[in-house]
């Protein structure tokens, strides 16, 4: 519906538009002199009352062009509304969305436009300090739910105007502000161009948070791993860009996404980079066999004691063996029905406030546990594996990856139930063909252990081992080559 020069008209239209809607504010007022009548529409709590009251209302009832009723509402544009950005709307419909987006619309009598004024100032809880990502050296600070402050903390360490932000609105009904970053000289061009045609044919309602846009863009939706990198640090994001990847930043989320990404990069922390490389390089390589005994070590254990005691020392086997002569139980039972007990006492943990869930972790993995023990329903061994277990997943840095382990845990238990170790073993190599059949936007997810060869080996440098920064000057697999356009 085109606006009308008639106010009344306008008006109408607008209240019919936000009908039943308490927190939608219209007030009427007069310009300066009897210059005309204007009326403006925000909603309440959504906006900078100062600038709206100070740099819209004060200026016009005190200043207006004797004019022409149009080019009146274009003076008032020009040299009296004195806000960062003021533009023209020439629909109802646009001056509306305008209002939701927390801007001031104005309308005024006889004109056949209206003036849509920045005023957001949406309530927000500052900046904060990580909570699922904490390093013990480097910056504290995280993302918040606020788009602009976002990518402030991003343009705070990374001043280059090849840096770029496209913007754009996700979910027909909710019209979640999004911003596409990235360097203009690094990114490769059809990275950035399939990251943009998938962001313009996203079909759906609502986004309300990053990960369910993640899940919206990722291409193996039966995959229990990630596609997609989410982060609440900003300078990884950052670092993440100078390597030529791209950013999306998500309004109304602590988090943003980046793309695209190898299972290398979720083994990586930010704390990295900000220690010297032998005790770091250390660390990493933990965590690769820490992500190995996560998976496997319920399994390997349920196919020794089960099928191939024979393969373990005779002492040990004593040892399982005669803890094992009260047990009711299989020990199929067992593992199974422990790792479902850490399940629900990490999820128990994670739901509860923080003073709470630490005395739920000490209660249910030392008190539960030797209770059981003592009881005679599980053997000793049984709780130290699902323990050392659930230990080695938190060793892991990127929570995301760590559900995928977890659900392909109970794979691998199910087929050394059955199998012993050729259900073991056939597992394992399942998992490591889903996990070489995925790609993330045409990158082998698990590069560069694989395919390293098409850059020069260059991304071995910074894998499974850290070498010194000063020997990492090589060009990532994500940057754009030289000549490409």
């Amino acid at each position: 519906m085109e606006i009308g020069k008639n106010l009344a008209a306008n008006r109408a239209a607008m209240k019919e538009l936000f009908a039943d809607c308490g927190d939608i504010v219209f007030r009427d007022f007069a310009a300066a002199e009897g210059q005309g009548q204007l009326f403006l529409v925000y909603v309440d709590n959504m906006v900078n009352t100062t600038a709206v009251e100070d740099a819209i209302m004060t200026n016009i009832m005190n200043r207006c062009h004797d004019t022409e009723t149009e080019e009146r509402l274009l003076g008032l544009m020009e040299s009296v509304i004195a806000n960062r950005d003021v533009q023209q709307v020439d629909t109802i419909e646009k001056a509306a969305a305008g209002v939701l987006a927390g801007d001031t619309v104005i309308f005024m009598e006889g004109s056949s436009f209206a003036l849509q004024a920045s005023t957001r100032g949406y309530p927000n809880r500052g900046v904060g300090h990580t909570e699922t990502e904490v390093v013990v050296q480097g910056p504290k600070d995280a993302f918040t739910e606020l788009l602009a402050f976002n990518l402030v903390l991003i343009r705070r360490r990374i001043q280059d105007t090849r840096l770029k932000v496209v913007r754009t609105k996700a979910g027909s009904r909710t019209k979640t502000d999004v911003a596409l970053m990235y360097f203009s000289d690094l990114v490769r061009p059809e990275i950035l161009r399939q990251a943009k045609r998938q962001l313009e044919r996203l079909r759906t309602d609502s986004i309300l948070d990053c990960g369910s846009l993640e899940q919206l863009l990722e291409k193996r939706q039966f995959s229990p791993f990630p596609q997609l990198q989410m982060t609440e640090r900003p300078d990884k994001a950052a670092a993440a860009l100078l390597e030529g990847r791209v950013v999306l930043v998500v309004d109304n989320t602590p988090f943003v996404i980046l793309l695209p990404v190898t299972l290398n990069l979720f083994f990586q922390a930010a704390e990295d980079y900000y220690d010297r490389w032998e005790i770091m390089s250390l660390i990493r390589f933990m965590r690769y066999v820490a992500a190995f005994v996560a998976v496997a070590l319920p399994g390997l254990y349920l196919a020794l004691t089960v099928y191939h005691p024979e393969l373990l020392p005779t002492s040990l086997a004593l040892k399982i063996a005669t803890t094992r002569q009260s047990i009711p139980f299989s020990v199929a039972v067992e593992v199974i029905s422990m790792e479902l007990a850490f399940e629900l006492l990490r999820e128990a943990g994670v739901r509860l406030p923080s003073p709470v869930s630490a005395t739920i972790g000490i209660v249910g993995g030392i008190i539960i546990g030797s209770a059981a023990v003592d009881a005679g329903l599980v053997s000793p061994a049984v709780v130290i594996i699902s323990a050392l277990t659930g230990i080695c997943s938190f060793v892991i840095p990127n929570i995301s990856v760590v559900s995928g382990l977890r659900l392909s845990k109970y794979l691998v238990i199910f087929l050394s139930a059955a199998l012993g170790l050729y259900g073991f073993w056939a597992g394992i190599l399942l998992l490591v063909v889903h996990l070489a059949g995925l790609s993330s936007y045409g990158i082998p997810y698990l590069y560069p252990f694989c395919s390293a060869s098409v850059n020069y080996y260059r991304d071995l440098e910074d894998s499974l081992f850290r070498l010194p920064l000063p020997w990492l000057k090589r060009q990532s697999i994500f940057m754009k080559k030289r000549g490409e356009r």
